[in-house]
């Protein structure tokens, strides 16, 4: 195991931005910038070659410019909160309308667009810091976050989050990576296969908002408790389906205990590689690429095609705060937010 520190380039304002590359026995890396938390490259050493299965950009540039989270951390709330509009303790909170009417992904300058304090553990993890101020994109209370990006020698990728919060807070931490198992540079993903080892989903509004209904998979695009090809499903004649542009819709893991559990198993025919998904929280967002925009370019000057990669989102449901019946992303005074996500690489 071992972990190489480089330059990844400056931010606009001049700012230096650092990139971490660990490198396990098999040959396996993950690349993370201290830029918005990035994973930059996770490199699997297939039979054929090694295949760079994220997409991603070449310098911090990239990711500062981008309008899609590619790879990026998120928070304070991943996701979207109807009208950026709750009540905590009393008190009303209005949020940035960064998503028609809606707040996503911790507003107008969420956490993927944060410089991150880094520092190695080990040889085999890297711990980004940032701590988001009182009143940061009108949220309550100084949140102190702490991620750490670890690489085994079993090819699994280890995301644990932590937070503390000075006052009652929102928390809702995710990684917004787009996985593409042919490589980043394959294009539409269509033909690679997704099970999703859910009985049930979040039902959602035209604007992709959840009111607290849940459904059952059963006889809809969302039943890929058989692997399946993404396309079979991505443009169904469904009407939630059709208003997302395909999936991107929040998955609920079943018996939900705050264990870790798998949740989902990504395949690519071309290459081989299959990747396993592993959770403790509630639910997680599907969405496969729909508004990726290919006049913009990605590493190497690859254009980002629609659907060229996919997502998979572990988090407390969309508008949790709004919902009751939904576990709740508050996280209090005295608590610990503690989460861990990892993705296993099978070759």
């Amino acid at each position: 195991m071992s972990i190489e520190k480089s330059s990844f380039g400056t931010t606009s304002e001049g700012q230096n931005v650092e990139l971490y590359t660990i490198s396990n026995k098999n040959g396996m890396k993950a690349a993370i910038s201290t830029f918005g938390g990035a994973v930059q490259k996770i490199i699997i050493p297939a039979k054929a070659g090694e295949v760079d299965v994220v997409l991603g950009y070449d310098d911090a540039k990239g990711y500062e410019q981008q309008d899609t989270y590619i790879g990026s951390l998120i928070g304070r709330v991943g996701n979207r909160i109807e009208k950026g509009h709750f009540f905590l303790n009393g008190k009303e909170y209005d949020l940035y309308i960064n998503n028609g009417k809606n707040h996503l992904h911790g507003g107008k300058t969420g956490f993927d667009k944060k410089i991150w304090q880094a520092k190695t553990v080990h040889d085999n993890e890297v711990q980004l810091t940032y701590i988001s101020p009182d009143g940061e994109e009108n949220y309550p209370g100084e949140l102190s976050v702490t991620v750490s990006y670890k690489l085994t020698d079993c090819n699994t990728l280890v995301l644990e989050y932590y937070a503390r919060t000075t006052k009652d807070t929102l928390c809702n931490l995710t990684n917004h990576s787009y996985f593409n198992l042919a490589g980043y540079n394959s294009g539409n993903v269509g033909e690679q296969t997704v099970q999703l080892l859910v009985d049930e989903y979040t039902a959602a509004d035209s604007e992709s908002i959840p009111h607290g209904e849940i459904l059952s998979v059963k006889g809809t695009p969302f039943d890929l408790r058989e692997a399946k090809p993404m396309q079979a499903g991505w443009d169904a004649q469904f009407a939630t389906i059709q208003e997302a542009g395909g999936y991107d819709h929040n998955l609920v893991v079943p018996e939900y205990n705050g264990n870790v559990k798998k949740v989902a198993v990504a395949h690519s025919d071309k290459t081989n590689i299959s990747m396993s998904v592993f959770t403790d929280l509630p639910g997680f967002q599907f969405y496969s690429g729909n508004y990726l925009d290919p006049k913009v370019k990605g590493k190497n000057n690859v254009p980002m095609e629609r659907r060229s990669g996919y997502c998979f989102e572990s988090q407390y449901f969309p508008n949790a705060v709004n919902i009751p019946e939904f576990v709740s992303p508050i996280l209090r005074k005295d608590n610990v937010y503690k989460t861990t996500t990892a993705y296993h690489f099978d070759f």
